[in-house]
């Protein structure tokens, strides 16, 4: 080693360590932060706990007062009762069933198609009314469902799609909160990355596939989540009249209002209705988590 590089290595080691920054709180504030969030989760868990209890109580703690969280006699008879009910229904708890697992898939895949590929065309390409169109669909996020309930009826009415799935099923595509989701989170994707696979010679649709999609994963999987929650839980009472195409929740709610006798099963109801939701949910927290996060990054 040259005595140069000698001096340099001495001069190296002689610096003074950078120390690690120790958090300014004291141990008092972090189990004060701590019984806090304890706290918190336990108010945010509190309706599904409550739910699942009152679920499990026999007709008689039902109707006690003052009610009392967890059941003291828990039964699953609410369910079974509540399967019996269905059973003798002329038509079967299945095609219900299947009635909602159509309508939520087709409508939620539909939607995911729609609005990523909008997504991708409005984030990352120039043209003549794409701002403009953009702000209308966020615009619309401004309006209920309900106050567009009469114009929907009468566009679906003309092309003759009432009492069918697809009254159901098309509005679902166009919903506008999957689109400015997708699109906030595409916008985060370096251009240069797309424009290095196009030199490459990959196709526009080589690139959304397998390019912009799999990086965009979070966004993609918190609009599944919000679109399987929204359709899962449609009663769809305004534009299905038939009994055979009603949805598993219009069918389970009408049981529960059958009167005090079924206040059990109206528990019971409850907790079928929103299992399917919390599941997705559970299972995609992190997917969620990371999507509001970097939903406003920009490149």
């Amino acid at each position: 080693m040259s005595k140069k590089k000698k001096v340099e290595v001495e001069k190296e080691y002689k610096k003074p360590m950078i120390k690690r920054r120790k958090p300014n709180r004291s141990i008092g504030g972090d189990v004060l932060l701590y019984i806090f969030l304890i706290l918190m989760a336990y108010i945010m868990a509190f309706p599904i706990i409550f739910a699942v209890s009152n679920a499990l109580k026999p007709l008689d703690e039902l109707f006690r007062f003052p009610p009392r969280i967890f059941a003291q006699h828990p039964t699953l008879d609410n369910f079974s009762d509540l399967f019996i009910t269905m059973g003798k229904s002329w038509v079967s708890f299945s095609r219900y069933l299947f009635n909602t697992v159509f309508i939520t898939f087709v409508g939620t895949a539909g939607h995911l198609i729609v609005a990523s590929m909008a997504s991708f065309v409005l984030a990352k390409y120039e043209f003549p009314g794409g701002k403009g169109f953009f702000k209308l669909a966020t615009t619309a996020l401004m309006f209920t469902g309900w106050a567009t309930q009469i114009p929907n009826y009468l566009i679906l009415n003309w092309l003759g799609w009432i009492d069918t799935y697809w009254a159901i099923i098309i509005p679902a595509f166009a919903a506008p909160i999957g689109l400015f989701l997708m699109k906030q989170f595409m916008e985060g994707l370096p251009t240069s990355l797309i424009e290095a696979a196009k030199i490459d010679g990959a196709s526009e649709w080589r690139v959304f596939s397998q390019i912009v999609m799999p990086n965009v994963k979070p966004a993609w999987m918190t609009l599944i989540i919000f679109s399987v929650q929204r359709l899962w839980n449609d009663r769809a009472a305004t534009y299905i009249y038939s009994e055979e195409k009603k949805t598993l929740v219009y069918a389970l709610n009408q049981i529960g209002l059958g009167g005090i006798a079924r206040t059990g099963q109206q528990a019971a109801v409850l907790v079928v209705v929103m299992i399917v939701p919390i599941v997705i949910f559970v299972f995609s927290e992190s997917q969620i988590l990371e999507t509001m996060a970097s939903s406003g990054l920009k490149d």
